[in-house]
């Protein structure tokens, strides 16, 4: 082979391995590029923050040895809260702590209607009210908490029924601020608040609120579009315990709801609601609106001590109660741990309510002001809202009754809707007790009859949980243990038909419906047969079959809801808008 070939050769092997060095080396190059860019990515993922609610005896120790500083005290659960990075989080759950997201709380709904052609006050009549106004049974000396938006102190709400200036001021959760002016701008927490203790008068001389000479205390928990967090809310319901005694708190309006993420008793805010009725404050909450199937009762509604109201709609004819049926948005039915709820229901399809024509809600929805200071709103938000004022008048009378008691006497007396043969017309699971009933429930004497097997300390301290008596039989229907004759197959309400509510109720006629059963330990209930009488837990009868949790939630691991979801996916909405009924 002659020189210059060789040469040739060489030259081009030289090319050659030029080329796939400079490949190298350029494609080695931007390898490292994007390696040191993903740490740089991960390394200001680490170094981002967010919101934990940090539950354990040592967390605010833990905290100040890191040298992270609180946002908020929430010595009530034993919990505090700060924004943490990634490590950060790492190191606290490592150290034995519970660390939770801080959950977002946001108003949301849709609307749709007809314009206002009448202002009348049907809740009053609905709920059997006026009996007792006519014997000037206001609510007077009771003091009534409304943790939501906030509320204007319009007339019917700054002055009660003898013209007397009635509300304490306003607890900003947000801020951890006090302040006697008004801090509402959304408009949900005045209508709410309206509803329970209005003082005005219709057309035709009714109160619109039930509680008309009540108390008022504002704890805002929401910011003017409707944001907040567990963090904000539980330390609304702290301070409301805290003061309870300074101004005769009896009363707690909770009008929102969340899907649930956990067993009852190991959400926080579920910790804090409890924490209220063993305090001694009767806590009345919202069913939520999400209607339909079976489990759609939200927190704190699900807890199985405070009074969880469903809603039900006059159908626009207040003076005849023969067509009133419950509201298709009303949410039903068992919880998760087979507690029967709603406890009740009370009138919750368009209400007039007190709102000013410049609050979000009535600028998103002016077909639904009257055009003076009168706004109508439907939901278990409003219907809530009836019975905190139901609580009211009945506390006047009585100061001395328990939570317990009021809730004993509420569904013993409440009149359930019932088919012309007698059966009932809904089951337990839609219509709890039945519906509200003021004058009976004022001038009942019964007692011991709820929250029967339950233990509220054993509870809160972690050495005992419950479970409820909801059973499913073989064909998916929901019945309550020792009633087998109530069935319910899990399905939305599509039913226009009225009923007239009767004066006999529906808790009477199921055995242990307020029983409750010791759960006894992280994987199953006290009794042997599980869900169903003849069935285990896990059959094909389960959870996942009857609507409900497999598509958002899951129910398929072992370890719980922690692991399928996170808290971070929780939303909770203040009950604001829905379909008016």
């Amino acid at each position: 082979m002659s020189k210059l070939v060789v040469k040739a050769l060489f030259l081009a092997a030289t090319a050659v391995a030029l080329v796939i060095t400079f490949g190298f080396e350029e494609n080695q190059s931007g390898e490292a590029r994007q390696l040191s860019e993903n740490l740089q990515l991960s390394s200001k993922a680490q170094q981002e923050t967010l919101s934990f609610i940090i539950q354990g005896d040592n967390a605010e120790s833990e905290l100040s040895s890191r040298g992270i500083q609180l946002t908020h005290e929430l010595s009530l659960i034993n919990s505090v809260v700060a924004n943490l990075s990634g490590p950060q989080k790492q190191s606290l759950e490592e150290s034995g702590l519970r660390v939770i997201p801080n959950s977002t709380v946001n108003l949301s709904g849709l609307a749709w209607g007809q314009r206002i052609a009448y202002s009348q006050a049907s809740a009053t009549q609905m709920a059997n009210a006026q009996p007792l106004h006519d014997q000037r049974i206001f609510g007077d000396g009771v003091t009534v908490v409304v943790l939501d938006t906030g509320f204007k102190s319009l007339s019917g709400i700054r002055h009660d029924a003898y013209g007397r200036h009635r509300v304490y001021g306003t607890y900003n959760a947000i801020t951890n601020k006090t302040s006697m002016n008004d801090d509402e701008n959304n408009g949900h927490g005045t209508h709410v608040t309206s509803v329970a203790v209005n003082s005005e008068y219709d057309s035709k001389g009714r109160f619109y609120g039930i509680a008309p000479n009540a108390r008022l205390i504002s704890v805002k928990a929401f910011d003017d579009q409707g944001g907040g967090s567990y963090a904000d809310v539980i330390r609304g319901i702290q301070w409301a315990i805290y003061f309870k005694d300074s101004y005769n708190i009896r009363v707690l309006n909770l009008s929102f709801s969340a899907n649930p993420q956990s067993y009852y008793w190991d959400d926080p805010l579920n910790q804090a609601v409890m924490k209220a009725w063993q305090a001694g404050i009767v806590v009345v909450t919202s069913a939520g609106n999400n209607g339909g199937g079976s489990f759609g009762v939200g927190v704190p509604g699900n807890v199985p001590y405070v009074i969880t109201v469903g809603a039900v709609t006059d159908n626009y004819t207040p003076d005849d109660f023969s067509d009133d049926r419950l509201a298709k948005f009303s949410a039903n039915g068992p919880t998760i741990e087979r507690f029967v709820k709603p406890d009740l229901v009370a009138p919750g399809g368009h209400l007039m309510g007190l709102m000013e024509d410049k609050t979000v809600l009535a600028s998103k929805h002016p077909e639904f002001h009257d055009g003076g200071k009168y706004f109508m709103m439907s939901g278990t938000s409003q219907s809530a809202g009836v019975v905190t004022g139901v609580v009211a008048l009945m506390l006047s009378q009585d100061p001395g009754l328990s939570p317990d008691d009021v809730k004993c006497r509420l569904m013993s007396t409440a009149k359930a809707a019932r088919n012309e043969d007698g059966t009932w017309a809904y089951s337990p699971f839609q219509q709890g007790a039945g519906q509200v009933d003021a004058v009976a429930a004022v001038y009942s004497d019964a007692f011991g009859c709820a929250n029967l097997g339950l233990n509220i300390d054993s509870d809160l301290n972690g050495e005992q949980h419950f479970a409820g008596n909801a059973m499913v039989n073989e064909s998916g229907e929901f019945y309550i243990r020792g009633n087998n004759e109530v069935v319910w197959q899990s399905q939305a309400l599509t039913t226009e038909q009225g009923y007239v509510w009767e004066n006999w109720s529906a808790w009477q006629d199921a055995n242990g419906w307020s029983d409750a059963n010791g759960w006894s330990d992280a994987n199953g209930w006290s009794d042997a047969n599980g869900w169903s009488d003849a069935n285990g837990w896990s059959d094909s009868i389960g959870w996942t079959d009857a609507n409900g949790w497999s598509d958002a939630i899951g129910w398929s691991d072992a370890n719980g809801w922690s692991d399928a979801i996170g808290w971070t996916d929780a939303n909770i909405a203040v009950n604001i808008w829905v379909k008016q009924e």
